[in-house]
């Protein structure tokens, strides 16, 4: 492991979503993306391109025109992008988890718990697997919003590194937000960090952000914000090995199996 690799610099762009409207929030995005220099990893919110709808006429296969934005401003600010899309796969439509290499590489994540109480499961196939991302030396755990409430398929029975969650996670319930990214670290002992829109929703949903990052004892790594932002962290190899030395917890975890 280099040096370089020993640190990961990621970007948290914690932004308002036009309602539905891709071509617009890609041009957004694109401009906020320009300003970022010097990064491994910018991390987008949850639907980044259309919203929390449900309108699957808007989702897009995988050579689709937001994967090739994707791989073109990957390749343009030599950072890796991460988010999630609507995607048209095999005749089902998946909220998914991309992550982007500057070579157009490629690895994604299929939501695994569609939110019920919010019909997502009557328009969304849900995912049949956990993945863990390769990036650099980092290995990096996918979620997607709902997901953060169920600690089993979060579980580091992989030895992952860090645990990343995009979101349109609202208002009302941002306690739950705030206390489950930070429970979420403690257990697995991994950076875990949660990327939040802001603004509000064609159906009156109000989104205030707390975005944040946790090192792997809880700690949260940032001030949170309610307000439009882009927050920087980096990410220490050694914090991780260190903490996981002197408290070695993950010995005595539980293999539990997803059926």
């Amino acid at each position: 492991m280099t040096k370089a690799n020993s640190k990961l610099h990621c970007v948290l762009v914690q932004s308002p979503i036009l309602w539905q409207q891709p071509e617009s929030n890609l041009l957004k995005f694109e401009q906020e993306i320009e300003t970022i220099t010097n990064t491994d990893l910018i991390i987008l919110p949850e639907l980044f391109n259309t919203g929390f709808c449900f309108d699957t006429h808007l989702a897009e296969t995988m050579d689709g025109t937001t994967v090739q934005w994707m791989q073109k401003m990957a390749k343009k600010s030599q950072s890796a992008l991460m988010g999630s899309i609507m995607i048209l796969d095999n005749d089902a439509v998946y909220n998914r988890m991309l992550l982007v290499a500057p070579s157009g590489e490629i690895q994604h994540y299929d939501k695994l718990h569609l939110f019920a109480y919010g019909n997502e499961d009557k328009y969304f196939k849900k995912g049949d697997k956990t993945v863990i991302f390769e990036l650099n030396t980092w290995r990096i755990k996918p979620i997607i919003c709902y997901d953060l409430r169920f600690p089993v398929s979060a579980r580091n029975t992989e030895d992952y590194d860090a645990l990343i969650c995009v979101a349109n996670w609202p208002h009302t319930r941002i306690e739950a937000w705030d206390t489950l990214l930070k429970a979420r670290a403690i257990e697995n002992q991994s950076y875990t960090i949660g990327v939040n829109r802001v603004g509000t929703d064609a159906t009156n949903l109000t989104y205030i952000g707390h975005s944040n990052g946790y090192d792997p004892l809880g700690k949260p790594l940032l001030e949170t914000s309610r307000n439009e932002t882009m927050l920087h962290l980096i990410l220490e190899k050694e914090t991780i090995l260190s903490i996981r030395k002197k408290f070695p917890f993950l010995n005595d975890r539980d293999e539990f199996i997803l059926k």
